[in-house]
Parts: C-alpha cells; sequence; structure tokens
C-alpha cells in the first residue's frame, strides 16, 4: 500500500499573500481543518509542509501554507498534487476505499477467472464506476455496487466479482 494519500492538486493562487487555491480530491471538504502537515509533490520530488490557514471558496479550498508567503511563490507550486501521510487519513467506514488502494488491484469472476487490473475509478454520484482494463486493453466497466463487487482484499490487491447480466 502507498505510504502516502492525494488529497487534492493546486490549480491556483489566490490574493497576494500566498494563498493555493486546492480542487479538493475528498468527499469531505472540511477534512482540511483537522491537517497540520502536507506534502507537495514538485518536479523535485516531495516538499513537506505545514498548514498555516485554510478558508473555502465555493466547493476549493484556500491553504496558507508556512514559507509560501507571496503570490510569485505560490505560482511554483501550480498544478502540484498534495499528499498527506496514511496514518493522518479519515477512517473509512465499511466497504469504502481509497481510489489509491483500488488501482492496479486484480479483479476476478467468482469463478476465477481474470477479467484484469483497475486503471481508474469514476464517480457518478449514486455509485463509483470500476474500469477494468485486461491484457488485450479491452476495457469492462463495473459498478461498485454490492451486487457485483463481492470481495475487496486490499492487502492483496484483488477484489472478486459477480458479473450480472449484460455487464461484458
Amino acid at each position: 500500500m502507498e505510504s502516502l494519500i492525494e488529497i487534492g492538486q493546486i490549480v491556483n493562487t489566490y490574493g497576494i499573500k500566498g494563498f493555493v487555491k486546492v480542487t479538493p480530491f475528498t468527499d469531505n471538504i472540511n477534512r482540511f481543518d483537522d491537517l497540520e502537515k502536507l506534502y507537495l509533490e514538485t518536479k523535485q520530488g516531495l516538499e513537506s509542509f505545514q498548514i498555516e490557514e485554510v478558508k473555502y471558496s465555493k466547493n476549493m479550498v484556500l491553504l496558507k501554507l508556512k514559507g509560501i508567503d507571496d503570490i510569485s511563490i505560490a505560482e511554483n507550486y501550480r498544478n502540484c498534487y498534495l499528499k498527506i501521510a496514511r496514518k493522518d487519513a479519515v477512517t473509512l467506514p465499511e466497504d469504502t476505499y481509497f481510489i489509491i488502494d483500488l488501482i492496479d488491484m486484480e479483479v476476478v469472476t467468482e469463478q476465477g477467472e481474470i477479467l484484469g487490473n483497475i486503471i481508474d475509478v469514476y464517480p457518478t454520484g449514486s455509485n463509483d464506476i470500476y474500469v477494468v482494463k485486461n491484457e488485450q486493453g479491452k476495457q469492462i466497466l463495473l459498478p461498485a455496487i454490492g451486487q457485483v463487487v463481492k470481495k475487496v482484499d486490499v492487502p492483496n490487491k484483488k477484489m472478486t466479482v459477480h458479473l450480472m447480466k449484460g455487464l461484458i
């Protein structure tokens, strides 16, 4: 399992005092209130930052990070991804998973037939859709519902599914 979890992406600067505007990758945008530290994935590698202030504007997060004190410095971090240590992540409800734990997970049927690996997850509102790609490049879209997903083994990166009529 990955030790860091992606929680957002800096999409712009905000104001002249070094705030950055973040598109959050979390269901609970207020989650940022509980964070003290995060990492930015830059071209030079991971950089650690203390969070000085958090604001919200139209489903976006506005962060003031220690050491980023003006717009010219903040501009250097545009498009960087924000990550946190797994130990700082929220506890998920049962049968809920971090997308990073699902990517590259092997998907097999209840009969043991290998369908491929999850390459992407699309949120649709009512349920997510898992994009599974096999070795030949064929993609299968599987709804993340209880009738289809029978078992998720995160440590072993394996998902067992029931193929309902019409899915393939």
